[in-house]
């Protein structure tokens, strides 16, 4: 019986974790109860650990992205460069996110000459000028020692202009594998739809 039971187990567990592996939904979110974001972010295996507030509050798992490429942005909304990437990012999203399973995530930040002053209600009113679909995260620190632990761990796993892999503006660009790996970084310059040829060696 003890053998059975052992057996049946495993079974188990290994269709819970096919399940995650392959699905999105909110059962699947966050499997390591243990891991330790703010003190541990240096230990990630992949972008999957960690979490973040939605622009409407809500905590978000990023493990909902698993299996998926994934474009992160730092925004700003009253930034020079930040009309051609929304529109772009749209386009992008539009083009993508239901033929090939691209998911942008943005992350504002005020830490750029003061760009993202407003709420969160101010930046998701704003953002309805472009029609953004794509998800959108609660204002964050991108730089310093109170910087979001997930992007602590970008910056480290590909190294910036800068000397210390710091962003250097709004709109700095991370393209994430489906395995939950960073596997570019594009400078705030870099427009968009620029990176569209990028895609096919991930999709």
């Amino acid at each position: 019986m003890l053998g059975l039971a052992v057996t049946l187990l495993s079974v188990c567990l290994l269709v819970s974790a096919e399940s995650c592996e392959n699905q999105n939904d909110d059962h699947c979110m966050s499997q390591d109860e243990s891991f330790n974001q703010d003190k541990n972010w240096e230990n990630a295996s992949s972008i999957y650990q960690f979490r973040a507030r939605s622009l409407a509050g809500s905590d978000v798992s990023l493990d909902k992205y698993r299996g998926h490429v994934l474009l992160i942005v730092n925004v700003a909304s009253a930034c020079g460069l930040t009309s051609v990437n929304y529109e772009q990012l749209v386009d992008l999203h539009k083009k993508y996110a239901d033929s090939k399973g691209l998911r942008i995530l943005a992350f504002p930040s005020n830490q750029f000459a003061n760009q993202e002053p407003g709420t969160s209600e101010d930046i998701a009113k704003f953002v309805k000028k472009y029609d953004v679909q794509f998800d959108m995260f609660e204002k964050i620190k991108v730089n310093g020692d109170t910087a979001h632990p997930l992007y602590k761990w970008l910056k480290s796993k590909q190294s910036g202009p800068t000397d210390n892999s710091d962003i250097a503006w709004n709109f700095t660009k991370f393209l994430i594998d489906k395995k939950g790996q960073v596997a570019k970084r594009y400078t705030p310059t870099t427009q968009p739809l620029s990176i569209e040829k990028d895609f096919d060696e991930y999709f």
